[in-house]
């Protein structure tokens, strides 16, 4: 059974940063994929960010390349999702999700069947 946990949401200033932790529990050792999407209020849940574990591979969204960077330590199955210049925009609540296989293409919800249960981010003034 896999189970992922989030943690690192806070209340942040525009131009501050934050670090969102993702810990993994029950993926194969292999390699497993996780991906961050947000949900801001009203709006639909928008993926930001992939990783395969199993060999680093990335895919970003454009609107966050080059601001949010997603790393992982595989000795303890964590996923990061390190955040910069943060914007009001940027604020949801954020999700990460993961797969046992390796997933290509666009950043979408539907190939991810765990979910962590999300963790708050404001950006504001």
């Amino acid at each position: 059974q896999v189970q992922l946990v989030e943690a690192g949401g806070d209340s942040v200033q525009p131009g501050g940063s934050l670090k969102l932790s993702c810990v993994a529990s029950g993926v194969p050792s292999r390699g497993y994929s996780v991906a961050w999407f947000r949900q801001g209020p009203g709006k639909e849940r928008e993926g930001l960010v992939r990783i395969y574990t199993g060999d680093g591979e990335t895919l970003y969204a454009d609107h966050v390349e080059g601001r949010f960077t997603i790393s992982r330590d595989n000795a303890s199955n964590t996923v990061y999702l390190h955040m910069n210049d943060l914007k009001p925009e940027d604020s949801g609540m954020y999700y990460c999700a993961a797969s046992s296989y390796k997933i290509i293409g666009l950043l979408n919800p539907t190939p991810f069947p765990y979910w962590g249960q999300g963790t708050q981010v404001t950006v504001s003034s």
